[in-house]
């Protein structure tokens, strides 16, 4: 018995010089370092609604196991169950060998075989010891299991990792989920839950290897240097989950459903302006755009989706003049941008700055609601979501009895838009009112309709946009 244990201490040992010398295992900042051995808790998740965006489609491919082709190159990563049940043979003794031992070592892929007794086998080339192994197929042909999601248990495809690394290191993206995790301890798998908010500018700064189901380990960190992580699924070869099981708990481990890439055309100085034809964006801040049908500015709340019309370049300078299409209320809109960050006078002027390539948030309305929408009014029974669409976002919340609270915007001439909501974030009464004149000229300016806010300044009021 106490040989049985000196073994196992020395194999987690081993385990973790052998992690602290592999690059595919990253760690957030911060994560302990620590000799003990320490038990990996279950986390939190959350669910999600997006897909992945046409950077998955265009950079990671998805390999059945019947396309395999030799040479390419896994981890194994074992879970608790991987533990108990072998999933790997060594092919000298034929021998059924523990993932323990296994573990974070990378399998080179060497095709398939078939043994004495008639079991297909799938074999494997071990980089780090050069030893075979192979594993056993439990029933049927090697052509009749390959064609299941099933895969190889414990093996994490290394491929998504190196593109993943080539594509997204030191990359801006947007969060596009608020439950993300931290590393807790260097020298094991522990992890806490941590809550960021949505539409969160980040920075790549590592990406390695995650789980077998989420293979690409994904850090980044934000502004005021916090680092936190995801495991995604990015090609989901062999991460052994069907497509319709992303849902739920599961749905937000896809990378499109944690992260938003900001597209490469929206960063180059390039002015070949039909590449950005017919392209779906929206707001990442609020904003202010011409109404075609009122001819007048509106303002425009976070999250806003658009179709791209048409761009126009400007004759005596850097901008052009932006046509957009509102997906929900067919409206059309006007700005005038540049695409170069280091022409704008101010980053309001950057189409990079104001718009974030992919869709928007989804918005409810009725066809009463869209005609009155279209013209900037807001009317009795609008919904929150609605009145941003029709005056953007509240310049001020107040909270009065039962539930009841109301959203004051600031209006042209010097007036104001009170609009009452009831318990149940439905508007049941609308009113203006003159806004109070200033004492002096030291007293401090209030907030303008539709100004750029950073998303973690939204957090008050009923109904926040997501």
């Amino acid at each position: 018995m106490k040989r049985t244990i000196l073994s196992t201490c020395v194999a987690m040992l081993f385990l973790v010089a052998t992690a602290q010398e592999n690059s595919y295992i990253v760690k957030t900042r911060g994560a302990k370092k620590s000799a003990q051995i320490q038990v990996l808790e279950e986390g939190l998740v959350s669910p999600e609604e997006e897909t992945a965006t046409d950077f998955i489609s265009q950079n990671f491919k998805f390999y059945s196991l019947c396309d395999w082709q030799e040479g390419m190159k896994f981890m194994v990563m074992p879970e608790k169950y991987d533990l108990v049940v072998k999933t790997f043979a060594d092919a000298a003794t034929g021998k059924e060998v523990s993932s323990m031992p296994l573990k974070y070592k990378i399998m080179i892929y060497k095709g398939h075989t078939e043994s004495s007794d008639g079991h297909a086998r799938i074999n494997f080339l071990c980089q780090d010891n050069n030893r075979m192994y192979y594993y056993e197929i439990p029933s049927g042909t090697f052509e009749d299991y390959c064609y299941t999601k099933t895969g190889v248990p414990t093996l994490a495809y290394l491929g998504d990792v190196d593109i993943a690394r080539e594509k997204l290191m030191g990359k801006t993206l947007y969060t596009k989920t608020s439950f993300f995790r931290i590393d807790t301890d260097y020298d094991s798998d522990g992890y806490q839950d941590v809550v960021v908010d949505k539409d969160l500018e980040v920075k790549v700064t590592a990406v390695g290897v995650g789980t077998r189901s989420y293979p690409v380990k994904i850090i980044v960190e934000d502004k005021d240097g916090n680092e936190f992580y995801q495991n995604v699924a990015i090609s989901k070869t062999n991460c052994g989950m069907r497509d319709d099981e992303f849902i739920m708990d599961e749905a937000k481990y896809l990378f499109g459903n944690s992260f938003e890439l900001v597209d490469d055309i929206m960063n180059i100085n390039s002015y070949n302006y039909r590449t950005y034809i017919g392209k779906i964006i929206h707001t990442k801040y609020p904003t202010k755009l011409v109404n075609e049908t009122t001819k007048k500015l509106q303002a425009i709340p976070r999250l806003i989706e658009y179709q791209i019309e048409a761009m126009n370049p400007h004759k005596n300078d850097d901008k052009f003049t932006l046509k957009l299409k509102n997906t929900i209320l067919g409206t059309y809109f006007y700005t005038d941008l540049v695409l170069d960050a280091h022409r704008a006078e101010n980053q309001e002027d950057y189409f990079g700055y104001v718009f974030a390539p992919g869709p928007g948030k989804k918005i409810q309305t009725s066809e009463g609601s869209r005609a009155m929408i279209r013209n900037g009014h807001v009317g009795i029974g609008f919904s929150e979501d609605e009145v941003m669409l029709a005056a953007g976002e509240p310049d001020k919340v107040e909270h009065g009895q039962n539930g009841y609270y109301t959203w004051t915007f600031n209006r042209s001439n010097n007036k104001l838009l009170f609009v009452d909501f009831d318990g149940n974030g439905v508007v049941y009464k609308t009113r203006t009112g003159d806004a109070p004149r200033a004492k002096n000229t030291s007293a401090k300016k209030g907030k303008k309709s539709g100004s750029r806010k950073s998303s973690s300044n939204w957090k008050k009021g009923k109904g926040t946009p997501i």
